[in-house]
């Protein structure tokens, strides 16, 4: 295990500014263990330095200035990690993040004000309140896919709640692990936020200390073990899964639009976005002319670009390899794949069988199965007949249709004539239901997330009627019986 540590273990300052946490940011020559890393966040917890607003802000601003400096080693590490431009860099890691920052730190100062609630007569004359409490401690254990915005997005919401960090990195994506190890402690409060890097052996030294909450974002087996080890310690856990994210194409709706919003995002990070459309249920009246659409759209997005696409490492690859090999449907486009380069041409399936693996896995790759349904109430039914999905998107020019689709089919979020880009909205919350995930975040979501909402009472002294206590006279029972 590999850890991110502050250069001293001087004594926590009440106050932090970017200037003097950076002071505090080089390694030592030691690497203290799990047990260790806690032990110090606690106590830097315990000095309340991290309550203020104006530590919030400061470690707001501190990772606004590390997107805006290091995008070059951003983009060097995601090219190296996963094969990623430098534009799909800047849109799928930085452009989220920088919008979470934004609404935090607009908002923040309303957000951690108390909210007063109102009282029965019973309880006159007093006052109510719920404050919004950091939580301590938190862990987040961010995934390979999107290893930045989804591993800065909870430190946001984690630090505006006022909260010490421990972040672990994907061990999947090493440069970019390597990357937030040594550039977070520049820009961020480095005795309060610490970036410990390992593989799974590491998450569970980690988990097996006890946190105040664990945010985990991943595959939904991997996510089980996480919520099984968390329950050990009773952590409260915020699970970002995934699954099989379908989308209804209606046969009202502009084909050609809805097969380019598709496949753009189908093919952002060679399909391996959490919510990339996993598969498409389009009217059988108008299947033929999707499929058309769906090939003259593939042409124009990949012009200029490589063939193949490059999948994350070999075991993924083999995997997505393995669907186009066992799928009973028929390869509209593309099926090609090297495994040397580890890539796999953008392909389309027509008719696989429901059975089929491609077709009962999250496919987490440029891969898109087609089927064809009758009506709406037909998709409604094949999506209901599987696991809650992640998200639901919906094709149609019919906003009640759209509507009843969307009440009809759960789903962790929904969109109607696009796909996924409700995660790149603040002020909607982000997760998943059933099997794709446990709680959500973004926005004043992920502050919550990571506060506790502590209930306050207050009461005057006075009066205090006696007849309240006991022992009760018959008058006062019932009178009591009348009033309560």
């Amino acid at each position: 295990m590999t850890t991110a540590t502050p250069k001293t273990t001087a004594t926590p300052k009440t106050t932090a500014t970017p200037k003097t946490a950076r002071a505090a940011t080089a390694a030592v020559s030691s690497t203290p263990g799990a047990d260790t890393v806690v032990a110090d966040l606690r106590a830097v917890y315990a000095t309340r330095r991290t309550r203020p607003l104006a530590w919030r802000l400061a470690q707001l601003d501190g990772l606004e200035r590390l997107l805006a400096e290091e995008e070059p080693a951003i983009a060097e590490a995601m090219a190296a990690d996963l094969g990623r431009n430098a534009y799909d860099t800047w849109f799928g890691e930085i452009v989220g993040t920088k919008a979470e920052i934004d609404v935090a730190r607009k908002n923040l100062k309303r957000w951690v004000r108390p909210q007063r609630q109102s009282l029965p007569l019973t309880q006159l004359p007093g006052s109510a309140r719920v404050e919004f409490e950091p939580l301590g401690t938190v862990l987040i254990i961010g995934p390979w896919n999107y290893p930045v915005f989804l591993t800065l997005s909870p430190l946001v919401a984690a630090i505006a709640a006022g909260n010490t960090v421990v972040i672990k990195p994907s061990e999947l994506a090493p440069k970019t692990s390597a990357f937030l190890a040594r550039a977070l402690p520049r820009y961020v409060d480095a005795e309060a936020v610490r970036v410990v890097e390992g593989d799974g052996a590491t998450t569970q030294d980690l988990l097996a200390q006890g946190f105040d909450h664990a945010l985990f974002t991943g595959g939904t087996e991997i996510g089980k073990k996480i919520m099984e080890s968390a329950a050990k310690t009773l952590t409260p856990v915020t699970l970002e899964l995934g699954g099989k994210s379908p989308v209804v194409i209606l046969s009202d709706a502009d084909l050609e639009i809805a097969a380019r919003r598709i496949l753009w995002v189908k093919l952002l990070n060679s399909g391996q976005t959490c919510i990339a459309p996993d598969y498409i249920l389009v009217e059988n009246s108008v299947k033929p002319a999707f499929i058309d659409a769906l090939r003259k759209v593939l042409i124009e997005l990949r012009a200029g670009e490589p063939d193949l696409q490059r999948i994350v490492n070999e075991r993924q690859f083999s995997r997505i390899a393995g669907y186009l090999d066992s799928t009973s449907g028929s390869i509209v486009t593309g099926g090609r794949t090297d495994a040397a380069s580890i890539s796999i041409e953008p392909t389309i399936i027509d008719e696989p069988s429901p059975t089929d693996p491609v077709m009962t896995d999250e496919i987490f790759g440029p891969v898109l199965p087609v089927l064809g349904i009758e009506n709406a109430e037909a998709a409604v039914t094949f999506v209901n007949s599987r696991p809650k999905p992640l998200a639901f998107y919906v094709f149609t020019r019919s906003k009640a249709t759209a509507d009843r689709l969307i009440s009809d089919v759960p789903s962790g979020g929904a969109v109607v004539n696009h796909v996924a880009m409700h995660c790149l909205i603040p002020s909607l919350p982000f997760g998943g239901v059933g099997a794709s995930g446990i709680g959500a975040y973004h926005g004043r979501w992920g502050f919550e997330t990571f506060s506790h909402r502590k209930a306050v009472l207050v009461k005057t002294q006075k009066p205090d009627l006696k007849f309240q206590y006991p022992p009760y006279s018959e008058f006062a029972k019932k009178l009591l019986r009348r009033i309560l």
